[in-house]
């Protein structure tokens, strides 16, 4: 049975500071409503500049509280709002300290309703997380929102299946996946991963990767960010490689049982065969 829901993204390029950022994120979700829009997600710590490209101490102060930090609290307003389902990636400070790279999910109504943290930290060039957050331990939520099960796994966390697998298990039928990944690491991995792990788990995914360069090094984010749906397939067009784009798209939901049906891979697994997977 179809149950098909508007869904958006935005690729967003790099303003040169958090208010303004910000409100052009707001533009593009009031833009998304206009357009029919039950559900939008921003890119990996959408209301700053992707910052671990160095390890620098100044760049501490890009974090807030969530839910309680002014971002979060604008996202809020934002989906009373448009009546959409928002997912803001934000950087996170718990207490002096303790830092994460989060996502916050807020309820169409405004309703905060949790966050998932990064459980993958990579320390690469151009890639020097570890040096401001510590990995998440909050598991693997899926939150029950207005447009379905909504799931959230954050750009390196990509690379490893067991956490797509997670959300699988735990209902997902949409998962946004915000990154910040540039041409010459892994472009070429971009469009394979999510696509097979859409099929692999049964469900839709929403990758988003920013776009153009930033002044804290020489990345260059490639955008084509896309929905993907379970038989792994892109919904519609994929986005530029270069420019700032809202990609909207309509999403079946009810083509997950009929895939998961006719694939049957959730019946097939094997768990009392994996305890290896999980030895050190």
């Amino acid at each position: 049975m179809a149950n098909v829901v508007r869904a958006a993204l935005v690729q967003a390029t790099w303003t040169g500071d958090t208010e303004s950022m910000v409100a052009k994120h707001e533009e593009h979700a009031r833009e998304a409503a206009r357009r029919g829009a039950r559900i939008i997600g921003f890119q990996e710590v959408f209301n700053s500049p992707y910052f671990c490209q160095v390890e620098e101490p100044e760049h501490y102060r890009w974090a807030e509280p969530v839910p309680d930090g002014p971002t979060v609290r604008r996202m809020r307003a934002l989906a009373r709002e448009t009546g959409m389902v928002i997912v803001a990636p934000v950087f996170e400070e718990e207490q002096p300290g303790f830092y994460y790279n989060t996502a916050a999910v807020i309820d169409a109504d405004g309703s905060y309703l949790g966050k998932y943290r990064k459980h993958h930290i990579p320390q690469l060039k151009g890639f020097r997380e570890k040096y401001y957050f510590k990995p998440g331990n909050l598991g693997w939520p899926v939150f029950d929102t207005a447009v379905g099960k909504v799931g959230v796994y954050i750009c390196y966390d990509r690379h490893f299946p067991e956490g797509w697998r997670e959300l699988g298990l735990a209902g997902a039928q949409l998962v946004y996946n915000p990154s910040a990944t540039h041409r010459s690491l892994s472009a070429h991995l971009w469009r394979l991963e999510q696509p097979a792990a859409a099929v692999a788990n049964g469900y839709y995914i929403a990758a988003i990767n920013r776009v153009g360069q930033e002044e804290y090094g020489d990345n260059d984010f490639y955008g084509t960010s896309y929905f993907v749906d379970p038989r792994g397939q892109f919904v519609g067009d994929v986005a530029s490689d270069s420019k700032e784009e809202l990609v909207v798209r309509d999403i079946d939901l009810g083509l997950i049982e009929e895939v998961r049906q006719t694939w049957a891979f959730y019946r097939d697994r094997r768990p009392d065969a994996y305890e290896g997977l999980v030895r050190p």
